[in-house]
């Protein structure tokens, strides 16, 4: 079977022209503030890539970068201060935070609705009872790929390989309330290859590179791999070895 390659490129292109359409029509600019939390590499990117779009959408967008040494009590309060934004619609907090941060609390200090991570209990509650509000940005992008790909999500078999908060967890919801029959697959799996030859849809987001191999795969099955790794040779590649599976 000749392997069909979903152009998430092309499908994001759409996808930001019609945001940046809708945001064109509204009476105001919505604001998005973006907290960098010290200067982790990759982190970095992130923001620029998260700030870059947000401009191209003709979002008011803002980055507030601040020092590694930043203190928990410190940062708590710049929240406060854009939860108390009139002109603020949305606040991001770039995860990982430095390990004298707790994530769980600066989480939950983030107004629900201008939480556009998806990531305080309330949202998450939300989504678990099939009544989302704002939804985490990486498996809300995954089901618009599959819907613009034409996937058959209702009564398709779907494999999550990953139970993160962050991707896996949601991402089963999100499947669940699609109609989708869904497993969560992990590192503690038994038989982990055949569980995901059962898959009608296949989500990879487990943060190892190349991990699922050709033979993991039902022919005709739908992949989506969402990891992101750095090889030794410093090339970035998926949780999906691609050649081999194609």
């Amino acid at each position: 079977m000749t392997a069909r390659i979903i152009d998430g490129k092309a499908i994001a292109a759409a996808l930001r022209e019609t945001i940046a359409t809708r945001i064109a029509a509204l009476p105001y600019r919505p604001g998005l503030a973006v907290i960098l939390v010290g200067d982790d590499a990759a982190s970095t990117v992130y923001v620029r890539n998260k700030d870059r779009a947000a401009k191209a959408a003709g979002l008011n967008a803002s980055s507030i970068r601040l020092p590694a040494e930043t203190s928990q009590s410190s940062l708590l309060a710049t929240i406060q201060s854009l939860n108390d934004d009139p002109d603020i619609d949305g606040i991001l907090v770039q995860l990982p935070l430095p390990p004298h941060i707790a994530t769980d609390v600066i989480i939950r200090a983030i107004d629900p609705a201008k939480d556009v991570d998806g990531f305080h209990p309330d949202n998450v509650a939300a989504l678990a009872l099939g009544a989302p509000s704002l939804v985490p940005c990486t498996p809300s992008g995954v089901m618009h790929l599959l819907h613009a790909a034409g996937t058959n999500i209702s009564g398709a078999r779907a494999v999550i390989l990953g139970r993160s908060n962050i991707v896996g967890r949601p991402m089963a919801a999100l499947l669940l309330a699609a109609d989708a029959t869904t497993t969560i697959a992990h590192s503690r799996t038994t038989n982990l290859p055949d569980e995901c030859r059962r898959a009608d849809i296949l989500i990879a987001a487990v943060g190892r590179a190349n991990m699922v191999t050709a033979d993991w795969i039902n022919p005709g099955a739908t992949i989506i791999d969402v990891g992101i790794n750095r090889t030794p040779d410093g090339t970035l590649t998926g949780d999906v070895d691609f050649a081999a599976s194609l």
